[in-house]
């Protein structure tokens, strides 16, 4: 597959830098800080809400309202119990998956600033035969190096403190972005990169167009469900992330056939509105946008089924992005998909028109 020169090194900068900013479900302001800057000049307006959904605006006086949407928040963990013994036991915030914690660096955010600690695991050689248990939230634990309850509390840490992965940005033999909470930032990245398109191209857009990065989606579609009251849209198109089926230990039977470097992926879903799917699909076929296509049973899991479901009914749509390794560390998208999903939510956002009815009948 050819190497693609779509990104500029100041979008790549951008992404690097929003990668790398901490913004655990509940505390999204450092990255909708480093967002939101970047997408101003391509916006006539930046309004947040009360929880910290941030999202810019262009025509912010038109009555008709169209979303491109995202969610901000990564998963992480909160301290919830504190030894004697100075040792830290933790519970998810969000769908944090115990079984990569061990011998993972942690940074545990306080008032006095970040605190460094590691989740801490038996060795090896003590973990033999039927004593050798899958790690699990209740049984993990962090050591910041302190040897007592007060020596924790001493460094700022106390129960409720936010826990995050310092993981940061590469790229990977040129073809893949990797990093912790490409879930779903790599979404916040890509509405901005259609918003610069727009103004970039002067392309006219006649009707109100809020790119919305939403707070707490890994906690039950939260932000969203708060924003979409607040905009009261006429038109919502969701992007997230989806599996990438192609690799070790995956089920294509249960999780579908889409894979990194084929391009984004299309739902098919009862939230999903089929007119705007088609109005999508015909955009990707039209520019010649690769595409993949899945279904999901009942709700898609994503922010498209709050909007769906909103205001007496938002029609909605989900355009996916394959993504290797879900909830660890090590989050994978390929480049080339990347581009492809901007690409085609510019030329879907393109083809609505003013007071576009997507009405049945």
């Amino acid at each position: 597959m050819p190497k693609t020169n779509f990104f500029s090194k100041k979008s790549i900068d951008f992404l690097e830098n929003y990668l790398n900013t901490s913004s655990p479900t509940g505390y999204e302001t450092p990255g909708q800080k480093v967002w939101t800057e970047y997408i101003k000049p391509y916006v006539d307006e930046i309004r947040s809400d009360n929880y910290g959904t941030a999202y810019g605006i262009i025509n912010p006086d038109a009555k008709y309202k169209v979303v491109l949407e995202a969610h901000a928040d990564e998963i992480s963990w909160y301290v919830n119990h504190i030894t004697k013994e100075g040792m830290i036991y933790v519970i998810r915030n969000g769908g944090s998956d115990a079984v990569i914690a061990p011998s993972k660096r942690v940074n545990i955010h306080t008032k006095k600033g970040i605190v460094k600690g590691v989740f801490g695991w038996p060795a090896i050689h003590v973990r033999i035969g039927e004593k050798d248990e899958l790690p699990k939230t209740d049984t993990i634990w962090i050591d910041c190096g302190a040897d007592s309850k007060e020596a924790v509390e001493k460094l700022g840490i106390h129960v409720g403190c936010v826990i995050t992965y310092p993981d940061e940005f590469m790229i990977l033999n040129d073809n893949y972005f990797v990093c912790r909470a490409l879930d779903n930032r790599i979404g916040g990245f890509m509405i901005a990169e259609v918003a610069r398109m727009i103004h970039q191209n002067k392309d006219k857009i006649d009707f109100g167009l809020y790119f919305t990065n939403s707070v707490q989606e890994e906690v039950g579609l939260r932000g969203a469900e708060m924003i979409t009251k607040t905009i009261q849209p006429d038109v919502a198109i969701v992007t997230d992330v989806t599996h990438d089926s192609s690799t070790p230990k995956m089920n294509k039977n249960k999780e579908g056939d889409q894979k990194c470097g084929d391009g984004p992926v299309i739902y098919y879903a009862p939230a999903v509105h089929n007119k705007l799917r088609e109005l999508i699909i015909d955009a990707a076929e039209s520019k010649k946008i690769p595409f993949q296509r899945a279904a999901s049973s009942r709700v898609t899991g994503t922010d498209t089924d709050a909007f769906a479901y909103s205001n007496g009914g938002v029609p909605s749509a989900l355009i996916s992005l394959p993504l290797r390794y879900m909830h660890t560390t090590v989050e994978m998208v390929h480049k080339n998909d990347v581009e492809n999903t901007i690409k085609l939510m510019y030329e879907a956002v393109k083809k609505i028109k003013n007071k576009h009815n997507f009405k049945y009948f």
